[in-house]
Order: C-alpha cells, then sequence, then structure tokens
C-alpha cells in the first residue's frame, strides 16, 4: 500500500459550520470518510490529521516526508503565510499535493498567492470537497510511478541505432 498523509491546517475543524457559502455544508468527517473509501480503491494508506498550530502542522511534514510517505495537504492561512512549512516540505524531500476547498485565485488578492506552491508537485482547488479527492489520486498516481516507473528505451527493446 502507498502511504499518504493527509494535512488540514487551521480552521478547517470547523468545516460546515465556518462560512458554508464559501467552504460548503460538508464537515472535515464528511471529507474524511470519503477519502478512506477512495484509498481503499487506490492501494492507499492513509493517515489524517489536523491541527490549529503551525509548528505542529511543520513536524507533520517532516514525519510524512522524512518516513517516504506522500503528503496531500490544505494549509489553509498558512499557505499564505508560512515560509517553515515551504521549507518543511523542500527539506523533508516530501511529494505533496496542495489542496483546496475553495477557488483561490478568485477570492482575495492574499490568497493568491501561495509559498508552499513551488514545493508542491500540483495544486487542486475549487472543487469543494472534490478537491481531496482530486488530489488524492493524482498523489497517489504520482507515487505509483515513482515505485515502478516506465521502462527506459534499453529495457523496452528500443534500438538507438534505428
Amino acid at each position: 500500500m502507498i502511504p499518504i498523509h493527509v494535512l488540514h491546517g487551521p480552521n478547517l475543524n470547523l468545516l460546515g459550520r465556518r462560512e458554508p457559502g464559501i467552504y460548503g455544508t460538508a464537515t472535515l468527517d464528511d471529507i474524511e470518510r470519503d477519502l478512506r473509501v477512495r484509498a481503499e480503491g487506490l492501494g492507499v494508506a492513509l493517515t489524517i490529521r489536523q491541527t490549529n498550530h503551525e509548528g505542529e502542522l511543520v513536524g507533520f511534514v517532516q514525519e510524512a516526508g522524512l518516513s517516504g510517505a506522500g503528503i496531500l495537504i490544505n494549509a489553509a492561512a498558512y499557505t499564505h503565510t508560512s515560509v517553515a512549512l515551504r521549507d518543511a516540505i523542500a527539506g523533508s524531500g516530501a511529494v505533496a499535493v496542495e489542496v483546496h476547498l475553495s477557488n483561490v485565485h478568485a477570492r482575495e488578492a492574499f490568497r493568491h498567492v501561495s509559498l508552499i506552491a513551488p514545493v508542491c508537485a500540483g495544486i487542486v482547488c475549487g472543487f469543494g470537497p472534490h478537491s481531496y479527492g482530486l488530489g488524492l489520486e493524482a498523489l497517489a498516481r504520482l507515487l505509483r510511478n515513482r515505485l515502478s516507473p516506465l521502462p527506459s528505451d534499453a529495457s523496452s527493446g528500443a534500438n538507438s541505432q534505428d
């Protein structure tokens, strides 16, 4: 099974109550339940954590990255403010996918800049709870390809003299 850590940042524990016009009515438990079903079908072992504390999130990232697990991360407000989180992703060698429920690019200007995006493999945003599922599928594919890379020309029978 492919190990993936799903990491939720500050205020995501309030989903379902917090600004439902922006974030919808799904709770964090609803999202996690859906992710566990998807993970089973993808052959992925999930570890799921949420914290409102930057240092704790940095620790979760380091733990996942150093263990070789992929990271599906909604860093919430820390996306736009945390150099420490960016450095943890880069420094741990983690393969990470950034996710957001809302389309951050259609919101306030300060949300248009992600400090973690440059060290993530990709970003999924704007699809509500489905953003997590799309991110999980993409991350599982990336990690699976790293575990079993495509055959090189030499092993596929291609002849460089042709």
